[in-house]
């Protein structure tokens, strides 16, 4: 980071901890209200009308040259073609691939995009329709879980463990139906489950065994379209919650 960087850090931070009078934290609150409505709101109506879909999750930063991009760009098309729609953050890199994929197979190519002070910004394979803003991640997680009928995650940052643990502690606490989590790279995510399975399962007992359960591991886009047939010829497609 620049001096100017750290600068601005410093300036948000003593904002943040500016001391402000009830009536200033009521009214921001109120306003904030009425904002966080519209956008659910907004978000409902339009992904009410858009049908099955499935969430692809990823890195922002991965290159389209890069392997995971063209597997991406690959499990997309094929999702598109089985039927499906695809739901991606809207922003670049994996997500951009999912888009692009869908498009590629004229299907339904949604993009939940967010402001982020970095990285983010609506790739161009996103139907113009389906091109939704949002400002707070809650309200754009409760989008993603509600109308996709599957995950797939692949390789990424901090924001798809985010959105792929919010997927497995909904389904493990019964908040919403099971549906599939499908993880694509075993090499990359054999570091974590290794972790998960020896240390929070087997010397904490901090999470169940059958709770690995929940989770699929694939490598190619044959993999994922087969598990996404495999579960829903048991279930109707239908919103999670």
């Amino acid at each position: 980071m620049t001096t100017n960087d750290y600068e601005n850090e410093d300036h948000k931070i003593h904002d943040k901890l500016k001391q402000k009078t009830w009536n200033e934290i009521r009214s921001n609150d109120s306003w904030a209200i009425f904002k966080i409505m519209s956008e659910f709101v907004n978000g409902y109506e339009s992904m009410s009308r858009i049908g099955p879909c499935v969430s692809i999750f990823g890195s922002a930063r991965t290159k389209p040259e890069d392997k995971y991009y063209l597997l991406a760009e690959r499990i997309a098309y094929k999702i598109s073609k089985a039927g499906y729609g695809v739901i991606t953050g809207g922003g670049p890199g994996i997500m951009e691939a999912g888009n692009k994929g869908a498009h590629r197979g004229e299907g339904t190519s949604v993009g939940l995009n967010i402001e982020l002070p970095f990285e983010q910004h609506f790739n161009p394979y996103i139907d113009k329709d389906k091109n939704l803003n949002f400002d707070y991640f809650f309200v754009r997680k409760v989008m993603f879980v509600k109308y996709s009928q599957g995950f797939v995650v692949m390789p990424g940052g901090f924001g798809t463990l985010d959105e792929l643990f919010e997927a497995i502690t909904l389904i493990q606490t019964k908040k919403i139906g099971k549906f599939p989590i499908i993880l694509v790279g075993s090499s990359f995510w054999k570091g974590l489950l290794d972790w998960v399975k020896t240390v929070m399962i087997e010397q904490e007992k901090t999470v169940s065994p059958s709770d690995m359960n929940l989770i699929k591991v694939v490598d190619t886009e044959d993999e994922v379209v087969e598990a996404l047939d495999s579960f829903y010829k048991k279930y109707n497609l239908s919103p999670n919650f």
